[in-house]
């Protein structure tokens, strides 16, 4: 079984609207649903990306089955970069 949900955080900047970061938070009860729920994740959030074409994609991963996917400014446009948080 898949959970997802998507949220939306917006930044403390003048237009929080238009810069709203988002995230997508994902678990997974087995490996083999790893992949693809991250790369369904990844391609909804490459199309928020393009439209303003100012940050890239940060996957983060919680712990083993626990992800977040996000825009994160930090990571340049077009560019998807993965990390481990624990």
């Amino acid at each position: 079984m898949t959970t997802a949900t998507l949220e939306r955080r917006p930044d403390a900047a003048d237009s929080a609207e238009a810069h709203a970061s988002r995230s997508i938070d994902l678990e997974f009860s087995s490996a083999r649903e790893v992949h693809a729920g991250l790369e369904e994740a990844v391609a909804e959030l490459i199309e928020v990306a393009a439209k303003d074409a100012v940050c890239g994609i940060l996957v983060t991963r919680l712990h083993p089955g626990r992800y977040t996917v996000a825009l994160d400014e930090s990571v340049p446009f077009g560019e998807t970069y993965e990390v481990f948080a624990a």
